[in-house]
């Protein structure tokens, strides 16, 4: 499917691909602003997010990479920096995986490579947050005019614990481009992860960002963006 994406600025493309529940001008808002001086900043809504109405799931990471796919040629871009966060990032990585040449960098943060040891806790006290939030009117009005499209399905697709693609994480096979590493110190499994990756590439930047945890690029948007920054003019 071709993605509804908001466009600012001017220059190389740069996509950033939003967290889960979340849409192309809800996230990255800090990193809109700052890169659109130089860069064209693409802002997909993710399939069932957003404007982008999909309520087929049943092969996410496959089809959301696809999407993107589809979507860059749509807009004839021959290759683009893709930056993502969480779910983002882990479609980013599909992406990057499946159609290279199509990508001339890639940043990643709020991914793990591996299973931690305590994912079954992990998982469980997610599915405890996502019911509550299902219980919570007021959100649950909040994200049904948000997307246009059953975003409910997103956290039944959760609850089963291996949705999350670990074979696909585990290692950077097949990439050709560089690759940036972004976590936050305050998620060990991310941070030691990320530096696990840069045995598995010939070309890996790893930032670990304090005062920070899972949702980095919110949580410490100036440096995020910085270090996003330094990595691009490093590479150009």
């Amino acid at each position: 499917m071709i993605l509804h994406t908001e466009e600012v600025g001017a220059g190389e493309p740069i996509v950033f691909l939003h967290t889960g529940l979340q849409t192309g001008l809800t996230d990255f808002v800090y990193q809109r602003e700052f890169f659109k001086e130089y860069f064209r900043v693409i802002l997909p809504d993710l399939r069932g997010h957003g404007k982008s109405i999909n309520n087929d799931l049943a092969n996410f990471f496959e089809d959301a990479a696809r999407d993107l796919f589809d979507t860059l040629e749509k807009k004839e871009m021959d290759s683009v920096h893709i930056v993502g966060a969480s779910l983002g990032a882990l479609v980013g990585l599909f992406f990057a995986k499946r159609f290279p040449g199509k990508v001339k960098s890639l940043t990643l943060s709020g991914i793990t490579p591996g299973k931690p040891e305590n994912w079954s806790q992990m998982h469980k006290e997610d599915v405890e947050v996502q019911t509550q939030l299902l219980q919570n009117d007021e959100a649950v009005s909040y994200f049904d005019q948000l997307h246009a499209a059953a975003w409910k399905q997103f956290l039944y697709m959760a609850r089963n614990d291996e949705w999350y693609p670990f074979e696909e994480t585990k290692d950077l096979a097949g990439i050709h481009s560089p690759i940036l590493l972004i976590a936050g110190e305050g998620n060990p499994n991310e941070t030691t992860g990320a530096l696990s990756y840069r045995s598995m590439h010939h070309n890996v930047h790893v930032a670990i960002i304090p005062f920070a945890s899972h949702l980095v690029h919110i949580e410490q948007p100036k440096l995020y963006s910085e270090v996003l920054n330094l990595f691009l003019k490093d590479i150009s």
